[in-house]
């Protein structure tokens, strides 16, 4: 089997895509919570927007070290719903729009000491999650930004945070020279494509794996980081 990273900026249909491929293909997927999944162990009370620079580089490494514990427990390949490169990405357009970005604001981020930090610090830890993803995936799934951002709460970024970031991922794989396919379309025409690309073994009709990725998804627990703290 290979390692496969399914990859893409917010509302590209990672999640959706890599499930259903999981369901396809039989290679077990696997991923990292989201930062507000983690927020309420990491940083009781918090909310993700009021979270400072040294805050989201510590949700960052913990879902770095979540998901890199979870690809060492699958040797014989994986489907994974993004990849490492992700938390470098994420963390280095928030140096360039904001911390916190929305389209409210056009212009570059204001300069501030702790903004230059937090890039020397971003800027490190991507040296690790590039030469993890360099040394880790046989290749990556690109999903292109085809959808409009999901207002749910729990993407707290802008239309210019997304291009920035989809740009910066594949300026990224082309720099370290990692494989990869811009694949687009209906869930349906990407899975198709997938298959066909890396001539993966299918164990069910495309529509079957997606019904169950549907199923899946519906039973995901997407609560605000307050309210998993009430709970």
């Amino acid at each position: 089997m290979m390692k496969i990273a399914v990859s893409g900026t917010y509302s590209s249909g990672k999640t959706t895509t890599s499930i259903a491929l999981a369901h396809l293909t039989g290679i077990p997927r696997t991923h990292a919570k989201t930062m507000r999944e983690i927020l309420p162990e990491a940083l009781p009370g918090k909310r993700l927007e009021d979270c400072t620079a040294p805050e989201l580089f510590q949700l960052g490494m913990r879902r770095y070290a979540e998901r890199a514990v979870h690809e060492s427990h699958l040797p014989d390949g994986f489907v994974s719903d993004g990849s490492s490169l992700h938390e470098w990405v994420y963390g280095k357009i928030r140096v360039l729009v904001g911390i916190h970005p929305d389209d409210s604001v056009a212009a570059p981020a204001r300069r501030t000491p702790e903004l230059d930090f937090f890039e020397q610090v971003i800027d490190n830890m991507g040296a690790v999650m590039k030469q993890h993803a360099q040394r880790t995936y046989d290749v990556f799934i690109h999903l292109p930004v085809e959808f409009p951002l999901v207002a749910d709460g729990h993407r707290p970024v802008s239309e210019r945070f997304r291009a920035m970031s989809d740009r910066l991922l594949l300026d990224t794989l082309d720099e370290y020279g990692i494989p990869y396919h811009v694949v687009g379309g209906s869930v349906r025409e990407r899975l198709e494509t997938i298959v066909g690309l890396l001539e993966l073994p299918v164990q069910m009709q495309p529509d079957e794996a997606i019904r169950l990725a549907e199923r899946d998804l519906a039973g995901l627990d997407t609560r605000s980081e307050s309210d998993r703290t009430a709970a």
